[in-house]
């Protein structure tokens, strides 16, 4: 596996921008499309369960085919014109695959607001990051959320991206954006998309198999790299990694938890509905507020294992290539 530049690269930029809000990104390009394809297909299809999985089939398996082939034109005629322009276009959209800055921005917003005790700006700073309803949440519900938001959206907002891109560069991993974005537009169990957004549900399932897993091992490793307790990290990601109808979302937010030695998880309410959920880790102490903190630093630890551990591999790859 050749090592792409574009990778490291789009990394450090992550680190250094952030998403700008003044660039166009192209998450808000893939919903308009998710949006429009939805109200395409819904008309020309029966409005019965079997329909529904129909138009939900098509929009699954188109987006990201599209999104994979335009990123790869675009890419090809990039690299025609000038390598360097073509090496720079994938730079940027390596940089906006990933989402490990923006995370800590957004989730230590939330910890200002607690450590200040203004519990509504917490409450609307974690509504910002989080799917649940936050109205009614207390201190102790707001640190959770972010909490389990940073160590949930370190796998697909980080780790999964970095899988995806240095397997297939940036097309792949925008391929990856894609599968994701529809998963948190109609992978939903409600009335509207119950049976619409299964296809979509089951292939971002399906596309964070590994990396889930792999996000959970580099936590762990965090775990020990920024003091926290790795052993309890792994402890706790081995009996609870499952404890969710997700296969993956308990992966890295089991770590996390046993890593500060908190629980995590357990009932939250979604559109006015409570959806039991089961308890993640031990209730060794109460969850407070710099455990966001602590849940970044891990954050950043984790990513920077993700991003050597890839690289290590594609060199080992490359090396084992060139002997054979």
């Amino acid at each position: 596996m050749k090592i792409n530049p574009a990778v490291p690269c789009g990394f450090v930029l992550d680190l250094l921008l952030a998403d700008p809000a003044w660039m166009p990104h192209p998450v808000v390009y893939m919903g308009k499309a998710i949006s429009a394809l939805e109200g395409f297909l819904r008309p020309r299809l029966p409005q019965t369960p079997r329909g529904e999985l129909l138009g939900g089939a098509i929009l699954a398996a188109a987006l990201p085919a599209g999104t994979f082939a335009a990123a790869s034109g675009a890419r090809a005629l990039a690299n025609k014109l000038n390598p360097k322009l073509g090496l720079a276009l994938e730079t940027v959209w390596c940089w906006q695959a990933l989402a490990l800055r923006g995370l800590d921005q957004e989730s230590a917003a939330v910890q200002r607001e607690l450590e200040r005790g203004d519990l509504p700006a917490a409450r609307k700073a974690v509504g910002r990051i989080v799917g649940r309803d936050t109205q009614e949440l207390t201190a102790e519900g707001v640190t959770k959320a972010a909490v389990e938001t940073v160590a949930e959206n370190f796998s697909d907002g980080v780790a999964a991206p970095l899988f995806y891109m240095l397997l297939g560069g940036a097309p792949l991993a925008l391929a990856y954006k894609a599968v994701n974005t529809m998963d948190s537009m109609v992978g939903y169990k409600n009335d509207r998309y119950l049976y619409f957004g299964r296809a979509a549900a089951k292939l971002d399932d399906l596309a964070n198999l590994a990396p889930a897993r792999l996000a959970a091992l580099c936590w762990v490793g965090a775990a020990y790299l920024t003091g926290q307790d790795g052993r309890n990290a792994w402890n706790i990601w081995r009996r609870d990694r499952r404890n969710h109808a997700s296969p993956n979302s308990a992966q890295t937010e089991s770590a996390c938890a046993g890593a500060l030695g908190v629980q995590l998880a357990g009932p939250a309410s979604y559109f006015g509905k409570t959806v039991d959920k089961p308890t993640i880790g031990d209730p060794k102490r109460a969850v407070e507020p710099a455990d966001i903190g602590r849940a970044n630093r891990m954050l950043y630890g984790a990513a920077g294992l993700a991003l050597g551990a890839g690289l290590l591999a594609g060199a080992l790859a490359r090396g084992g290539r060139r002997r054979g």
